[in-house]
């Protein structure tokens, strides 16, 4: 897609870095098996799942940027402030953003018109003020003036979590899940997001940077807000514990076609 669009060549190497340079893919990898409970291929689900990737792209693109984390080192390579600049590090974040809303409001999302809108609607209120963009902002905030622990959860319901439960939301429009049907994935998404933000949250502390791709330690150096600062290591994988059981519960509706769902989220915390 990125081939066809009528860009600067430097603006497309920008955006290929942050976005093609290594990374877990789980996000998309959720949207996937989440619609596949309702029998939707793979292939079906690739969009949505390629449209939520870039919005998480271009958030660590901007989020390493000079005037956010400072961070050199994104999935073992350079930010893409570093190898490039940091003006075009928040222009290729702009241009995967946007894009990402291009490509869900085309029919290779979905035939249907009324479902390549809802996808637009879940995935923006998720990545906006009130999800991802807020709680980065809160996150930033409690650098400063540290959050309760009700903040922290706040905070990373937003910055981590809201990505992660829009994928099974995103996976449940796709494959025309009834009302309660996409209520149990969005509590099993949330409860996803929690465990992943609490695994990073210890990893930052006990791992390597080699081992992480990415700077260690940066939570105590820039002063975070954090559930490991506050309960401790021990007290963060207790409730980390909890949130992968809660995920586990939501999908108590479902059988074994939920099993890959299942395996995720302990994944996730592991």
């Amino acid at each position: 897609r990125l081939d066809a669009l009528n860009a600067p060549a430097r603006l497309l190497a920008a955006m290929r870095h942050g976005a093609l340079g290594g990374g877990k893919r789980l996000r998309p990898f959720l949207v996937q098996e989440a619609a596949a409970l309702f029998g939707i291929a793979p292939e079906a689900s690739r969009a949505a799942g390629t449209a939520l990737e870039m919005i998480h792209c271009y958030s660590l693109i901007h989020d390493d940027l000079p005037d956010m984390d400072n961070d050199e080192l994104r999935r073992g390579r350079p930010t893409v402030w570093k190898a490039f600049d940091p003006a075009l590090a928040i222009l290729a974040g702009d241009a995967l953003l946007t894009e990402a809303f291009a490509l869900l409001a085309d029919p290779r999302a979905h035939p249907g018109p009324a479902i390549r809108a809802e996808l637009v609607a879940v995935l923006a209120q998720a990545a906006g003020a009130g999800g991802m963009v807020g709680g980065q902002v809160l996150d930033i905030e409690g650098e400063t003036t540290p959050l309760d622990e009700d903040g922290i959860y706040r905070m990373q319901a937003g910055k981590t979590g809201a990505l992660i439960r829009a994928a099974a939301e995103m996976g449940a429009v796709l494959g025309g899940a009834t009302e309660a049907e996409r209520a149990a994935l969005a509590l099993y998404g949330a409860s996803a997001g929690l465990a992943f933000q609490l695994a990073d949250d210890i990893l930052d502390v006990t791992a390597s940077s080699a081992t992480l791709g990415k700077t260690a330690g940066k939570d105590v150096a820039q002063s975070k807000s954090t559930i490991v600062a506050r309960r401790g290591l021990d007290g963060a994988r207790e409730i980390l514990h909890h949130a992968v059981e809660n995920g586990i519960h939501a999908l108590e509706g479902f059988g074994p076609e939920a099993d890959m769902l299942r395996a995720l989220i302990r994944h996730f915390a592991e």
